[in-house]
This record gives structure tokens, C-alpha cells and sequence, in this order.
């Protein structure tokens, strides 16, 4: 084959390809995913804010005042912190000033309270040095980490996750958020509990095993912190149960009271 030759079969291809390409049918722009259906946000309010707290997550930790701990059955001078979580939207939010209607949940006939004060993060990370953790928290709100303690204990004594005492609906109570800027960060102050007037908890936060800071540092060493997350930082001692119709009134130095009603 000549050189005159080739040069003649390269340039008809090159052309047949230029055609067809010229006519071929340009590919549909595919659709962005839509979804199936709407998941509402979970959202807090925020003292003297328009905008919300959107919650990502919520840990809790566990036996975090020594005398709770020791009615709860351990040794509160050589059990580090532990964590567990709530799904997000079991959050009630209670507003200021109210007595919140609060369903007593299915399947339990020991239903407790669990009066704490609740963290929120505006920032995150991984392995927060404890001497910085305090600078990712964005406000504070006075909490009610509601327990189903017989299926807590019988799943317990089982030897299988407790889930189901901790997580159900309405189970995360807490009142709105107070920015830190305006109350600054709580590492004392009294805190309590009373049903129907009566006084059952009543501690100081200066009485938790694990500060805020340290719960913040130690939780980042097992999971990576981010901005809408929310931190119930452990109850004192007398947890008990309560029925239908009882007030709970929460109390914790530098914040408003919160209240609900057993329904």
C-alpha cells in the first residue's frame, strides 16, 4: 500500500467519524436523587435566638455522680466513663414557663427520672485535648434522660444491650439552650429534682466523676464530634420511678426551671 493510500484512509475515517458523531443523539441529563419522603429535622430552641439548634446526636454517659453509682451497683473509683446513645428524635422540648405533657412510655411498669445538664456542640473533632473541649461547646440546657428502668435492668441481668430502657420516643426531655457566651460554662451549681414538691435528687455539678471537658475529650477518642451534637452529662443519686400524673420539677443553678407532667 502506498503512502497516497494511507493518507486516503485515515482522512475518510477521521471524516465518518466526525459525521456520526455530529449526528449522534445527545445522553439525557440524568436526575439528581429525590427522596422517597420528608424527614423532619430535629430541632432545639435557643434562648433569645431566631435561629435553632439542628441536633446531629445524642450521647449519654453513664454513673457519672459517685453516689449514683454506687446505687446503681458499681465502683465509681475504678469504672471509667461510658457512653450510649438516644435516637435524635426522641427529643421533647419543653418551653419555659410550661408544664409539659410527658406519655408515660408502653411496655414498663418501673418508669424513672434522670435529672442532668445537657452540652451542645457547635464544633467537633477527633482526640479534643481536655484543656480545649470547652471551646467546641456552643450552650447548655437543663435535661431529662427518662429511663424504662425494668427493661434497663432486665436486659442488663441478661447480659444484652440495654437499648430498649434508654431509647424510645420522648425519652431525651430537655429544656431550650442557653448560649455559653451568656452563661458561661457550668462546672458547679446545684442541681435537682423534685415529684409532686417532694425532693428526690439533689447534688452539685461539681460532684460529676467526669467534667464536660473530660466527657468531650473522652468521647472524641471513640467517635468523631461534630457541630449538633448534644452531650447529657449523667445523673446524681435517688433516681426513681414515677407514675401517671406526677410534676417533675428540674432545677439547675443558672438556668430556668423545666417542667413536665406524667400523662
Amino acid at each position: 500500500m502506498t503512502d497516497l493510500d494511507r493518507r486516503t484512509m485515515l482522512t475518510t475515517g477521521a471524516l465518518a467519524l466526525a459525521g456520526a458523531a455530529a449526528h449522534a443523539v445527545p445522553a439525557e441529563a440524568q436526575p439528581a436523587p429525590k427522596a422517597m419522603f420528608a424527614v423532619p429535622a430535629v430541632t432545639i430552641p435557643i434562648v433569645g435566638e431566631t435561629e435553632v439548634f439542628q441536633v446531629r446526636r445524642i450521647y449519654c454517659i453513664g454513673r457519672n455522680y459517685a453516689a449514683h453509682a454506687i446505687e446503681r451497683g458499681s465502683d465509681p473509683t475504678r469504672e471509667p466513663p461510658f457512653f450510649f446513645q438516644k435516637p435524635t428524635d426522641a427529643i421533647q422540648n419543653v418551653a419555659i414557663g410550661t408544664v409539659a405533657d410527658h406519655p408515660y412510655p408502653s411496655l414498663t411498669k418501673n418508669y424513672h427520672h434522670e435529672v442532668e445538664l445537657v452540652a451542645a456542640l457547635k464544633s467537633g473533632g477527633t482526640n479534643i485535648p481536655a484543656e480545649k473541649a470547652l471551646d467546641h461547646v456552643y450552650g447548655y440546657a437543663l435535661g431529662l434522660d427518662m429511663t424504662r428502668r425494668d427493661l434497663q435492668n432486665g436486659m442488663a441481668a441478661e447480659k444484652k444491650p440495654w437499648e430498649i430502657g434508654k431509647s424510645f420516643d420522648h425519652a431525651a426531655v430537655l429544656g431550650p439552650i442557653h448560649p455559653s457566651d451568656k452563661t458561661g460554662h457550668f462546672t458547679k451549681g446545684a442541681i435537682s429534682l423534685a415529684v409532686n414538691g417532694t425532693v428526690r435528687q439533689s447534688s452539685d455539678l461539681k460532684n460529676m466523676i467526669w467534667s464536660v471537658a473530660e466527657q468531650i475529650a473522652k468521647l472524641s477518642e471513640a467517635f468523631e464530634l461534630k457541630a449538633g451534637d448534644i452531650i447529657y452529662s449523667g445523673t446524681p443519686e435517688n433516681v426513681g420511678p414515677v407514675v401517671k400524673g406526677d410534676v417533675l420539677l428540674c432545677k439547675l443553678e443558672g438556668l430556668p426551671d423545666m417542667s413536665i407532667r406524667i400523662v
